[in-house]
């Protein structure tokens, strides 16, 4: 028995594509449902991940800085986020998720049927193997050596949030 061929790059960029997209559909039909863009969601999810200056949000989300002032201030009026100065420059602005932020981003993040529908497929050594490839691909600097526990396994991180 042969072994089926390896997907080359191009295929796993192009199913990466067409999973992004269901992904992102799915976001934004989510925002929306809360009354916010899909630039408005995602400045909430990362900053799900913890208070961040202007600048580091709109590098983050490779947007103007210009334009991550626009987003914030609606935020902001909805009462979603807010600024605050930085303690040790009082120039920068950190933006801080609210409360109610934080209860909008679950919200969406429960309302993304497809999204949850496709992870709820998989087994839980699926899930494993999943977290572990993303992680690798996306978040671990390359050349970083996968950190593993004493007895030689990957240890279950929780998984940076989303976007």
């Amino acid at each position: 028995m042969t072994e089926a061929p390896r997907p080359d790059t191009a295929q796993l960029m192009e199913l990466l594509s067409v999973s992004l997209g269901v992904y992102y559909g799915d976001f934004t039909v989510a925002a929306a449902s809360e009354n916010l863009t899909a630039s408005q969601g995602k400045a909430l999810t990362v900053l799900r991940r913890g208070p961040a200056a202007m600048r580091s949000l709109a590098e983050t989300m490779t947007c103007d800085a210009s334009n991550m002032t626009g987003i914030i201030d609606r935020l902001e009026k909805r009462g979603l986020v807010r600024r605050e100065a930085d303690a040790s420059d009082r120039r920068v602005k950190n933006v801080i998720l609210t409360a109610e932020g934080e209860r909008v981003t679950d919200a969406i993040r429960a309302r993304m049927r497809s999204t949850q529908e496709g992870l709820d497929r998989l087994s839980g050594e699926d899930r494993d193997s999943l977290y572990s490839l993303l992680e690798r691909v996306f978040v671990s600097p390359p050349g970083a050596p996968e950190a593993q526990d004493e007895d030689g396994t990957t240890p279950n991180k929780t998984a940076p949030t989303p976007t």
